[in-house]
């Protein structure tokens, strides 16, 4: 059993949790993820490391509510426990030798390029980061971006927080001025990551894209996460989350991963029912 020993809400939709795992924490690395089952008899969910503590043995998950393990798993508050907290897997970014990068997060995937931005900020590595929402009730982890950027972008789609427009419009700028990056690092919405491989493409930018937004249940059994890359099929799971984001087929992902939505949805209303009868 894993306990819950933090817990705050980052946004109406967003809940962060510190979890003691200290075999986790030990060997746990950005861009990795974990599996765990919120009750004995749940479903398995794979959830991305956003951040770690190897003294303290914890680790850090953040999750949007949008299913019914994520509605039950944020009923559960500090000093209750998790029964499965298995990781970390997946392979871990690669960081080493690079000296300039952007880091591209969008909404609830600001969470998995935050590990990412502070990792390569302490190897030394110069960092400009641009992260994007919807509208400024949604904005999250803003000053953790700041303190691990030497430069920083804040963007709303409405222009109610930051600058308005999608994570693009930065991005777009400093590469028409002649920045150079030695990659553009992107995690996010497939819609959103589509995009920017599509933006730096044109500049011949290294690109490399998260594809944990489709992973289901992390082993590659389901085979939900399948993908083309490059003219092959990958599991995001088992040979990602990250891929070179301009071989990526995005339209193929996003088409895959629309059809799990009406059954999430499903799923979660009969979870937030089951916990009104019990208040009841």
């Amino acid at each position: 059993m894993y306990q819950i020993v933090g817990k705050k809400s980052l946004n109406p939709t967003v809940t962060q949790m510190e979890i003691y795992a200290p075999f986790v924490a030990k060997k746990a690395l950005p861009g990795q993820f974990i599996i765990l089952r919120a009750a004995e008899d749940g479903e398995r969910i794979p959830l991305t490391v956003a951040g770690y503590d190897r003294e303290k043995g914890t680790v850090t998950i953040i999750f949007q509510i949008v299913g019914a393990t994520t509605e039950l798993l944020n009923h559960k508050n500090v000093g209750e426990y998790i029964p499965d907290f298995v990781g970390p897997l997946g392979r871990p970014t690669h960081t080493e030798g690079l000296k300039k990068v952007c880091v591209v997060g969008g909404g609830v995937g600001c969470a998995i390029a935050l590990p990412v931005a502070r990792a390569l900020f302490e190897q030394g590595t110069k960092v400009t980061s641009i992260i994007g929402f919807r509208n400024k009730e949604l904005v999250i982890l803003e000053e953790e971006f700041k303190a691990c950027s030497n430069n920083f972008y804040m963007m709303t789609d409405d222009g109610s927080y930051g600058e308005k427009g999608n994570v693009c419009v930065p991005l777009k700028a400093l590469l028409e001025k002649g920045e150079t990056f030695d990659e553009v690092i992107t995690i996010g919405p497939l819609i959103m990551m589509k995009f920017v491989c599509m933006t730096t493409k044109e500049y011949g930018v290294k690109t490399i894209a998260s594809m944990n937004p489709i992973m289901i249940d992390g082993t590659g059994m389901c085979g939900g996460c399948r993908l083309t890359v490059g003219g092959q099929m990958k599991f995001a799971c088992v040979d990602g989350p990250e891929f070179d984001g301009h071989e990526i087929d995005f339209d193929e992902a996003m088409s895959r991963s629309r059809s799990y939505a009406d059954f999430e949805a499903r799923e979660r209303e009969a979870t937030c029912n089951l916990f009104k009868k019990e208040v009841q």
